[in-house]
């Protein structure tokens, strides 16, 4: 694989991850909706009308887990790839493409940040409720995972694009 599939490779790795992030985020923001809702309804001793939260939440945490499985073997083997290749092996002609990986790793990074608010305010509505048995720690396991991929990407996206302006910049003045 040559640097520059490999950045192509990345970017969509990236893109594809994001929108796995995006829909994650968005599921978990509805089911803390639901939530709030619930435990209204056990405050006010009123019945619980949505009896199907916990089979959804608990499925929603192992459809996040299968994905992130799914996942990591592919950003193992592309962080590897680019182990392989050295600093000036990432020359001028990369740069913008490294530019653009290292943006959508951004993009990503926000992405993860949207994840991780959704998340904390799920737990904090979460907080005592003990109505229902709800793999939550299997959603915190998710959480943390993502924090720790996405922070290997952004660090990969930074060091190509710093490699290849840097190489650029050997060309530029030269």
């Amino acid at each position: 694989m040559t640097t520059e599939t490999l950045l192509e490779t990345l970017s969509q790795h990236c893109d594809t991850l994001r929108g796995h992030l995006g829909q994650a985020s968005q599921t978990l923001q509805e089911l803390d909706r639901r939530l709030v809702q619930i435990v209204q309804q056990l405050h006010k001793n009123i019945e619980v009308r949505d009896t199907s939260f916990a089979p959804d939440f608990n499925a929603y945490c192992q459809q996040l887990r299968r994905t992130l499985d799914e996942q990591d073997p592919a950003w193992t083997a592309l962080r590897a790839q680019t182990r392989t290749y050295k600093p000036t092996d990432w020359d001028a002609s990369l740069a913008l493409a490294a530019k653009g990986f290292n943006s959508r790793a951004k993009t990503l990074s926000r992405a993860c940040d949207e994840f991780t608010t959704a998340y904390d305010v799920f737990s904090h509505t979460y907080k005592n409720f003990t109505a229902a048995k709800l793999n939550v720690w299997l959603l915190t396991s998710c959480q943390n995972d993502l924090l720790n991929l996405t922070g290997k990407i952004l660090f990969l996206a930074r060091e190509i694009a710093k490699h290849a302006e840097r190489n650029r910049g050997k060309h530029a003045a030269g």
